[in-house]
Parts: C-alpha cells; sequence; structure tokens
C-alpha cells in the first residue's frame, strides 16, 4: 500500500486545527495537529512531514518565526501561511520566510487544497 501525504497543522485554536486535519483526511492525506510551532519542532515525525499548514499567530514562536527556524535548520518543507490579518508586510515576510501561498481566514477548502497540492508537486 502507498504511503500518503503526511500534512502538519499548526494552530493554537483547536477547532480551526481539528477542521483542517479532518478535511485533509477525507481528502486522502495523513495528517498531523499541532498546537504551537514548538510542539511541531520537537515531533519525531517532524521529517516526515512533506507539507505545513500553519497560523501565523500562535502562543510562543509564530508561524513565520517557525519557517525562519525550518530554513535555519535546513528543512525544506513546502509551507501554507494562515492568517487572520493579511497584512502585506505579514504576507512579504511569510513569502521571504519560504511560504508558497498565505492565505486569509477563513480559509476556504478549495484554496487551501489546491495549494497544498501546488506545494507537493
Amino acid at each position: 500500500m502507498p504511503q500518503r501525504t503526511l500534512v502538519a497543522c499548526i494552530d493554537d485554536d483547536q477547532g480551526v486545527c481539528e477542521a483542517i486535519e479532518e478535511l485533509l483526511r477525507v481528502c486522502g492525506f495523513t495528517a498531523l495537529g499541532f498546537s504551537s510551532a514548538e510542539e511541531f519542532l520537537q515531533s519525531e515525525r517532524l521529517k516526515e512531514v512533506q507539507c505545513l499548514v500553519t497560523d501565523v499567530q500562535l502562543s510562543g514562536m509564530s508561524g513565520l518565526q517557525l519557517l525562519e527556524r525550518l530554513a535555519d535548520m535546513g528543512a525544506s518543507i513546502p509551507a501554507i501561511v494562515i492568517t487572520a490579518f493579511p497584512e502585506e508586510q505579514i504576507r512579504e515576510r511569510a513569502l521571504k520566510a519560504g511560504a508558497l501561498c498565505f492565505l486569509s481566514k477563513p480559509v476556504t477548502k478549495d484554496s487551501l487544497l489546491k495549494c497544498i497540492r501546488s506545494a507537493l508537486k
């Protein structure tokens, strides 16, 4: 049986994280949810993650700081950044840190799936 693509979701809003995880599972992905960037960085499955969906504003380390940390570690995980505060300065910083997509909350399932599929190509 082929291995399913592992996508990590990081959002400190448990409801948002669970909704994204469920959407990913229904669409055939393996999904892992994390409530913080620090929790994600400590995960034993970090090196298996093929795509990352992260909120900008998290408790502790922000989603943008997470992308910068991953880059410093040499980890090249395609990332989608979501935020309730879609300011141009934040978008530019996210893209500079390596995000492939920058989406405003509420995120539509179609736009999220389009970004994930694009990131996995």
